[in-house]
């Protein structure tokens, strides 16, 4: 077939199409949304019935598609790393109970924190469950990666991990398609009916029968193709370079041919066989991976011999931040021309809110009802509004993760900090907010919730939010008094009318929510631009 110039995210999203995809089941987060997004546009996954709406969360998501599995379906469930932690319950349990349908979970890290609070590595995760994982160095290895993960997945009935980063994610590559397009699985269920029932007598046997698995894994490493050994002919140096990793230790080589000996790690767990080959060749290893010292740290455990083992943990490559062909040059002791610095006269330009945004006058009422209670507090959420933080407005005073505001809110509220004062999002309450207002009622908090209704999920792109339409009827379910739910329209007529809610509902000795409520302007342009060329097209017909 013809090749295509996809992202990485997007030859994730169409290999998965073509290996037979029944449904993929995600919340939006950098650097992960391109994939669902594609199958979302995509022709034939409509045609084909593939499922692929938006979840509430993560966790949900990779519930729903266990539950796609169950039912004998190859299913995908994709998420940036910190989503990995919302849903770290069932991803650690679904090893245990195993899978029936083929089933992938793809973690999109984001070291350098482009635009995420914390750098992680998800390959801890597949390590910490005992389940294979892939790591790509190519959009091409990727497609191809997909088909073998759904067929290792269903040969080992295990959950399988492809793990990429923001650069495989968003660079672009040609990739081609394979000329087969498979069939999605007939509905079979589980021949063992006790299998998904982790009873402690029931955990017990599933778990042992996972650690039976972990010698067939590491042949599967050696075996399957995807893990390399290139020789070298200087062996006083033996580099092992996992993913993309590789790629920048060959921009180093204009001709790519590397005078020490490699091994590729692309699949986990790692080939021992390889690595105790090339440790035993070389006088020192280089461990070269994208992320945390995962690898560097096992190889120092299991080859304690004497040898030298540079990486992360020695300073030879930088401890935090992306991997770059520069930063691995250095590391191999090669003369590296550096860039020009960024002259004084180029102005710094942080990120802020969209000229129009409906947080702007939200803020603005709520930095001047906060006047009034000079000893309060602020405690936000993760999204667009964060910006919060930032100067003009420099409204909030945390944002640690999904649905935290509401809950440190309450906290603080206990330890008599008042007033405390959450903002979140819209989505972001229905992702993680709900059970800490829940929380807060039970408890009958002295807190005040304002909950930021754009109706869309407007950080990554506006993505459909589960929040949409149902806002006050949430609330009211949790336990929120109805006369103290509260929706204002944030816009600048409405100014001093906003600020005096804002003020009745702080001060209010109890739980309240205040819901400001405005279409976000992007998507607002987005679709007033979508109408009239709708307009435009049917005029041209009639």
């Amino acid at each position: 077939m013809d090749k295509h110039l996809f992202l990485g995210d997007e030859a994730i999203a169409q290999a998965a199409i073509d290996a037979g995809l029944s449904g993929v089941y995600a919340y939006p987060g950098t650097p992960s949304t391109e994939i669902t997004e594609f199958i979302q546009d995509s022709k034939m996954a409509r045609e084909l019935g593939i499922r692929s709406e938006w979840c509430a969360n993560e966790k949900t998501a990779m519930e729903a598609a266990l539950g796609m599995s169950y039912a004998g379906k190859r299913a995908m469930f994709c998420c940036k790393h910190v989503g990995v932690n919302v849903a770290a319950d069932c991803f650690v349990n679904s090893a245990v109970t195993g899978v029936n349908g083929g089933l992938v979970y793809i973690a999109a890290d984001d070291p350098s924190m482009h635009s995420s609070q914390n750098e992680q590595d998800s390959r801890f995760y597949a390590d910490f469950a005992f389940i294979p994982a892939m790591e790509p160095a190519s959009q091409q290895e990727a497609y191809d990666m997909i088909h073998y993960a759904f067929d290792l997945s269903e040969k080992y009935k295990e959950p399988v991990m492809m793990r990429i980063t923001t650069r495989m994610a968003h660079s672009r590559a040609g990739v081609e398609r394979k000329a087969e397009v498979r069939k999605q699985n007939q509905l079979t269920l589980p021949v063992d009916k006790k299998q998904y029932i982790l009873l402690p007598a029931i955990a017990r046997k599933q778990y042992a029968k996972l650690l039976e698995k972990q010698p067939d894994f590491v042949k599967e490493s050696e075996t399957a193709g995807w893990n390399k050994y290139f020789d070298g002919t200087d062996k006083k140096l033996g580099i092992i370079a996992c993913g993309i990793a590789y790629n920048y230790l060959m921009e180093n080589y204009p001709d790519r041919k590397c005078p020490y000996p490699i091994v590729k790690v692309q699949q986990y767990p790692l080939p021992t066989a390889m690595i105790e080959k090339l440790y035993n060749e070389c006088d020192e290893i280089l461990v070269l991976e994208e992320g945390q010292p995962l690898n560097e740290q096992k190889i120092r455990g299991f080859m304690n011999n004497g040898k030298r083992v540079h990486g992360r943990l020695d300073g030879s490559l930088p401890r935090m931040g992306e991997l770059s062909p520069n930063a691995v040059g250095r590391a191999l002791g090669l003369n590296i021309e550096e860039g020009l610095e960024i002259p004084a006269l180029v102005a710094a330009r942080p990120p802020k809110l969209c000229d129009g945004c409906p947080h702007i006058d939200s803020y603005t009422a709520l930095n001047e009802a906060m006047k009034s209670f000079p000893g309060g507090r602020v405690f936000s959420d993760i999204g667009c509004y964060t910006l919060g933080a930032l100067p003009p407005f420099e409204a909030i005073y945390s944002t640690v993760d999904m649905g935290a505001s509401i809950t440190m809110a309450k906290g603080a509220s206990e330890a008599t900090l008042l007033p405390s004062v959450a903002v979140i999002g819209d989505s972001t309450f229905t992702h993680s907010g709900m059970t800490g207002l829940l929380d807060c009622c039970v408890d009958n908090a002295n807190i005040t919730v304002i909950i930021l209704d754009n109706e869309i999920t407007g950080m990554t792109g506006s993505q459909k939010s589960s929040a949409t339409g149902r806002l006050e009827s949430i609330c009211t379910g949790l336990g929120v008094a109805p006369e103290h739910i509260r929706v204002i329209k944030p816009l600048k007529q409405n100014f001093e009318e906003n600020v005096k809610v804002l003020k009745e509902e702080i001060g209010y000795n109890g739980v309240s929510v205040v819901i400001p409520r405005r279409e976000c302007i992007v998507a607002m342009n987005k679709r007033l631009k979508a109408e009239r060329a709708a307009k435009e097209k049917a005029a041209k017909q009639n």
